[in-house]
């Protein structure tokens, strides 16, 4: 007895694609495959777009509009990170202070630290001028620059919140910019010293209330409010930039 043959369906297909999202115009890769539903991912390739196999176009084109926000920031996002991560030459620039520092390299025979000229900071290479040298030699002078201004900071707030922290230390925790131990030590993270100043100062007062309150009670908010009015907005303004 002869049996019919099937044809078997297709179990992925890849095409390039391009659309308007949020205003800007943007290519993407379309991947059918088996799935139940429609999933947005972005990498160095760009927006990839997987979609189960006999998607409609009505619902691609839906689920696209409805993340359009999302898709445009990720992708200046991923944008960013990636000449962030190959910027480390001379010419580039640098943040420091909610500002931006040239950054100038020149070889030299000796290891010599940073040096900060105006609105330049000089990096005096060994061995060329390796991006790995010349970063560590940037990240070297942004922790001494950390110590010495969250130290200044801290001196400054404390007396206002009637408190007087054991120790001011740095951190590289990767989810947070301070913290506040029950034994009176307080972490300040490295990559604050990036950020506005006005940023820093927040962090340092919210980290130093924590002194007097272990915890974010309306008692705690009050206190912050004391010296820091406007701590609302800038609470704010940090959890955005945490989210770039």
């Amino acid at each position: 007895m002869l049996k019919r043959l099937h044809k078997s369906a297709p179990t992925s297909s890849i095409e390039q694609r391009a659309t308007l999202l949020a205003g800007k115009h943007i290519t993407y890769t379309l991947r059918r495959c088996r799935r139940r539903s429609i999933g947005l991912s972005i990498d160095d390739r760009g927006l990839i777009v997987s979609v189960p196999l006999r998607a409609s176009e009505k619902w691609l084109q839906s689920v696209l509009q409805d993340k359009a926000g999302w898709v445009v920031e990720k992708l200046e996002d991923w944008n960013t990170c990636q000449a962030a991560a190959n910027r480390w030459q001379d010419g580039e620039s640098i943040d420091y202070l909610g500002e931006l520092l040239v950054l100038r390299v020149e070889q030299s025979l000796f290891a010599s630290p940073a040096q900060r000229r105006g609105r330049e900071l000089w990096v005096f290479a060994l061995n060329g001028s390796e991006a790995t040298h010349i970063e560590q030699s940037v990240f070297h002078w942004y922790r001494l620059e950390a110590e010495r201004h969250f130290l200044q900071r801290t001196a400054h707030f404390a007396p206002l919140l009637n408190v007087a922290p054991r120790s001011v230390k740095l951190s590289e925790a990767k989810t947070q910019w301070g913290s506040c131990t029950a034994q009176g030590a307080i972490r300040l993270h490295t990559h604050l010293i990036r950020l506005p100043p006005r940023l820093i100062d927040y962090v340092v007062v919210h980290e130093l209330a924590h002194l007097r309150e272990l915890n974010h009670s309306p008692a705690f908010w009050q206190l912050v409010e004391s010296v820091c009015p406007d701590y609302t907005s800038l609470r704010s303004e940090l959890k955005a930039v945490a989210n770039r």
